[in-house]
């Protein structure tokens, strides 16, 4: 019996820490949302990859024809790139993910525009030891390195996601928390679900001592 609670209170008590992550995401996750869909204001002078992520912000600027083909695919559409350009703004030349094109579309001539962009600045982390290195020759890449597509580019590592359309058939991808893991309910179901099943197991293993001692 003791080990039997013991092992329940181990579960219950991990099921109740992910009912408290959860609701601590949830806070993180509205923040977040809060701060996307803010004024915008300017590029900063230094942007902070902490401070900084998620900034709304807007610019005008010209668009390079350079680009970066980012492997993506969307519901409906299957797959295709993120296209990641080049956007100078007065004396300094930053990233723009201008969004989504079917790989119908990778080799259309695009940019070499004078535009007006809102949206986020974001460093995503979506390389690590499993990330294939990018194609150059092919001009494919596997994730947004922010350092990586810079050097290429020869622009600041600073990446502007727009939420505004750039035109020349390039959709913007949505700019929300979505992509944001929050699995905490269902750690926190599976938790409590085996300390159920640990205390139904105690009494049965109870159930069947009693009666073999009777």
């Amino acid at each position: 019996m003791l080990f039997g609670l013991v092992g329940a209170a181990i579960l219950i008590g991990l099921g109740t820490w992910q009912v408290q992550r959860l609701v601590w995401k949830q806070g993180i996750l509205s923040q977040i949302e809060a701060r996307i869909h803010a004024a915008p204001v300017a590029v900063p002078a230094q942007p902070d990859p902490e401070a900084d992520k998620y900034l709304p912000v807007e610019e005008t600027g010209y668009l390079g024809p350079q680009e970066v083909h980012v492997l993506a695919s969307r519901k409906q559409f299957g797959a295709g790139y993120r296209i990641i350009a080049p956007f100078q703004i007065g004396e300094r030349t930053v990233l723009l993910d201008r969004g989504f094109i079917p790989t119908t579309e990778k080799d259309t001539p695009r940019g070499g525009m004078t535009l007006t962009v809102t949206g986020n600045l974001h460093w995503p982390e979506e390389t690590d030891s499993y990330t294939p290195d990018a194609d150059i020759a092919k001009n494919i890449w596997f994730s947004r390195d922010v350092a990586a597509m810079a050097a290429a580019l020869g622009t600041d590592p600073v990446l502007i996601v727009a939420r505004s359309d750039t035109g020349q058939g390039v959709d913007p991808f949505p700019v929300d928390s979505a992509g944001i893991p929050n699995d905490h309910l269902q750690y926190a179901i599976t938790w409590f679900s085996l300390a159920i099943v640990w205390l139904g197991m105690t009494a049965f293993l109870l159930w069947r001592i009693k009666r073999r001692t009777d």
